[in-house]
């Protein structure tokens, strides 16, 4: 039986890819055609392309995908860094651009602020150097400014005798005085701080100069708070042994500069300020006179205690002997 000759394919292409053909040229040429008849926003079309730039580093070859380098180039690879790589992407196109002005607003209001507690604090030192002249404090006690606080500094020698916490009779009419300054010129929190030079002291009472700086400061809140108007809950104390010295001590002098107690006035602006004292009035503050006779008024009061404790002692040992005649001659 005779085999069936196979048919040949017809050449060329069929017939249905001429006319697709033909219709994909067709659109082609249509959105060409609506493309060169619409407009493009070159700001936007910048924006979209650095925003692919800093996200896919597909511009600019890469530089900014990894450092300052491309991340496979010139026959050079950095694919150590591409951990890092992969775990930023898209981080640069979320940040907040204004992270910098935000950063300069807050150093600029802190700069402001640290100048407006300065001028507070050279007002108010301004003043208390002024009562400080008028209560003869000059030669006493020294004043340093600073932007958070008025601070006020006493030797040492001046309150306490060596390795002592108890006030000496005389330093009384210094811290008098300097009670007066602080009544009038305090609104906030007042801080006592105690210090002592590297000499080490050990003792039954202070094992150590933190104990005895803590003790000093102690005596001399306790003297204020005894003798003034002075709020406690304003006044602060503390004790910083020997590790904050102002002076050399490796020498006398400059143990005795370290030895000292300061007193601290805190400015409005102070992070330390607390308000919540009750503002003293001029009439209410005591006068400098009073202040200078502080120690003779507590002397007279001394003195009308013990001559009062002296005729209660002499009236109690006349009433024992009229009891004692009184057993010993029952019948009179």
């Amino acid at each position: 039986m005779a085999k069936k000759k196979q048919e040949e394919a017809p050449k060329g292409a069929p017939a249905w890819m001429a006319t697709f053909s033909d219709l994909m040229n067709l659109l082609l040429c249509f959105f060409v055609l609506l493309f060169s008849m619409s407009t493009v926003d070159a700001k936007k079309f910048e924006q979209i392309a650095a925003s692919f730039s800093k996200t896919f580093s597909i511009f600019t070859s890469g530089d900014i995908a990894i450092g300052e380098g491309n991340l496979i180039g010139n026959g050079i690879s950095q694919l150590n860094d591409l951990d890092d790589y992969i775990n930023n992407t898209g981080y640069m196109s979320i940040e907040d651009p204004n992270e910098d002005n935000k950063e300069q607003e807050e150093e600029q209001l802190e700069s402001a602020m640290e100048e407006e507690g300065m001028k507070q604090s050279e007002d108010l030192a301004e003043k208390i150097e002024e009562a400080m002249e008028e209560l003869n404090l000059k030669n006493d006690v020294s004043m340093d400014v600073t932007a958070q606080y008025v601070q006020l500094t006493m030797r040492g020698s001046l309150l306490f005798n060596s390795g002592s916490a108890d006030l000496k009779e005389e330093s009384y009419n210094v811290l008098d005085r300097i009670g007066v300054v602080l009544e009038r010129y305090s609104t906030g929190t007042i801080e006592i701080e105690g210090h002592t030079d590297n000499v080490p002291i050990h003792t039954a009472k202070f094992p150590g100069n933190d104990e005895l700086s803590s003790a000093r400061a102690l005596s001399v809140f306790h003297y204020l708070i005894s003798t003034t108007a002075l709020d406690p809950m304003n006044v602060k104390h503390a004790g910083r042994g020997e590790y904050v010295p102002v002076a050399d001590n490796n020498t006398p002098e400059g143990r005795a500069m370290n030895r000292r107690v300061e007193i601290r006035i805190y400015n409005q602006l102070s992070s330390s300020f607390d308000g919540s004292a009750s503002t003293q009035s001029d009439e209410a503050v005591p006068s400098p006179e009073e202040a200078q006779d502080g120690e003779a008024i507590r002397s007279e009061t001394a003195a009308s205690e013990e001559t009062l404790q002296t005729e209660t002692t002499g009236q109690e040992t006349e009433d024992n002997s009229q009891v004692q005649e009184s057993v010993v001659n029952p019948g009179e």
